[in-house]
């Protein structure tokens, strides 16, 4: 189009003849003959209108090439190719050849036939450029929106979570309601959502890259402990979603889910999160079997096709949520988890290791290797294993009962008194450590004879905790008259 506009431009604007033209044009003679004939037979004047693009010109001078192109070449079914290069191992060649078997004279070459699916591809939405490869990306995320639940007995409102997952390739959809964002409810949330897919993805991707790190980083995030244990336990592979990526992004069906499913239930009121989990199922096959506006099918139907044989299995036993710590072992032997403390070996002694605490248990890990086990309360209190203990007669023992008297005689007797009672009321004078030694160390804060006042107020009133002394010091009681 460029040449023809170029060569009218030198005929009509400039002047010249014929063979100039040609000879101005690079274009034969024969050729810039037709052109210029063509032009008068359609009047062009110039300079051209400004309406006429380049394919209204083309149409003026080649009226038939678009009938003899439409009638010597079949077009491809795009919407069915775009399905079948999500299948594993499908590729354009493959089906380019395909192609070429079922219209032996009627088919585009294989560069005509990439342009073409490429140039099909950007006029879809958005959301279809990206190609996911069947049971290879699960996408994961929170809806913005939430769901007031009533309490039908307080009438306190509390707000709930939708949590949604998305398979890349076929766009199947699961949803359901926590009560927050917390990670036991995030990571429960992934197994009830494979159990729902029957299967498990290769890959699952987090919309929100801040979701399941310990330390954010675009680059190389620090995974949290408990996520990382998930995977594992299902061998899939957690990534974020890069930033930049904002197509990827509209993958996950959560404005989906928000249209076709909350929107539908913001008149209804809720009282119990089973009952709005049981909408939300209802509402999830309606919009697992709801055609899809560009491509053949629905969503359920692409899931059988590629994602369900392409999952992985699922494990023998379904995961248990641990919640994973680092803690130091204090003087006492003991660590401290959820407010109830428990027992480590002696030899652990100000080392760090790790607890992993499920439902009914916790165990305690040093180096990956095991340590200590203990049933879990989820009370108050102190959990002691006598062997974790160490002897009396070990003279290598940093700390020691007649350590925390001598250091609490220079003190004060009513300290000494106190420490004692301390030490003598435990089944193992080793679980009083930490309370001794967070006494005396209020010697750094305040002078002998203030803190022995203060154990004096308490042996006389049975003060047994350390709060109580420290009340009595901050309040200033020490000082008062008797």
């Amino acid at each position: 189009m460029r040449q023809i506009r170029e060569v009218l431009r030198l005929r009509l604007a400039v002047g010249l003849s014929i063979r100039q033209v040609s000879a101005a044009a690079k274009t034969s003679v024969g050729a810039t003959y037709k052109i210029l004939a063509r032009a008068g037979a359609c009047e062009l004047t110039w300079p051209l209108p400004e309406d006429l693009d380049d394919g209204r010109l083309a149409a003026m001078f080649y009226p038939r090439s678009d009938l003899i192109s439409a009638s010597r070449y079949q077009m491809p079914d795009w919407p069915n190719v775009h399905q079948e290069l999500k299948r594993k191992d499908v590729t354009k060649q493959l089906l380019w050849e395909e192609y070429t078997a079922r219209y032996p004279n009627r088919y585009y070459s294989y560069s005509q036939y990439c342009h073409r699916y490429c140039y099909w591809l950007k006029q879809q939405k958005r959301s279809m450029r990206y190609t996911h490869k069947a049971g290879e990306k699960c996408f994961i995320n929170y809806c913005g929106p939430t769901v007031p639940i009533v309490n039908p007995q307080t009438g306190e409102i509390r707000l709930a979570q939708v949590f949604v997952a998305v398979l890349g390739a076929s766009s199947y959809t699961y949803a359901e309601a926590t009560w927050s964002k917390e990670l036991q409810n995030w990571l429960l949330s992934h197994v009830r959502a494979f159990e729902f897919f029957g299967g498990v993805p290769r890959t699952v991707v987090r919309v929100d890259p801040r979701r399941g790190v310990n330390k954010a980083c675009r680059l190389a995030p620090g995974k949290n402990s408990s996520y990382q244990q998930l995977a594992t336990h299902y061998q899939v592979a957690v990534m974020p979603a890069m930033p930049s990526k904002g197509k990827s992004k509209a993958a996950v069906g959560v404005q989906i889910v928000e249209r076709w499913i909350l929107a539908r239930l913001r008149h209804q009121t809720f009282f119990t999160l089973a009952e709005l989990n049981q909408c939300i199922n209802n509402l999830l096959d309606d919009l697992n079997s709801r055609p899809f506006k560009r491509l053949p099918g629905n969503r359920q139907g692409a899931f059988r096709a590629l994602d369900q044989p392409a999952l992985g299995a699922l494990p023998n036993n379904p995961y248990e949520y641990v919640d994973i710590r680092r803690s130091r072992v204090n003087i006492d032997c003991h660590i401290e988890f959820s407010q109830h403390h428990y027992s480590v070996p002696h030899q652990y002694v100000g080392e760090q290791v790790e607890i992993h605490a499920s439902e009914h248990l916790v165990q305690i890990f040093f180096q990956q290797q095991q340590i200590a086990c203990h049933p879990r309360s989820h009370r108050l209190g102190i959990t002691t294993e006598p062997k974790h203990m160490p002897t009396g007669n070990r003279k290598d023992q940093q700390w020691t009962p007649g350590r925390f008297k001598n250091w609490a005689r220079d003190i004060g007797p009513d300290t000494l008194a106190w420490i004692s009672d301390r030490l003598d009321e435990r089944a193992h004078p080793e679980q009083a450590y930490r309370v001794c030694l967070g006494l005396l160390n209020l010697n750094k804060a305040y002078p002998s004879p203030r803190l022995n006042t203060s154990c004096r107020i308490a042996n006389r009133e049975g003060l047994r905790q350390l709060k109580h002394i420290k009340a009595i010091l901050q309040s200033n009681r020490d000082k008062m008259p008797e």
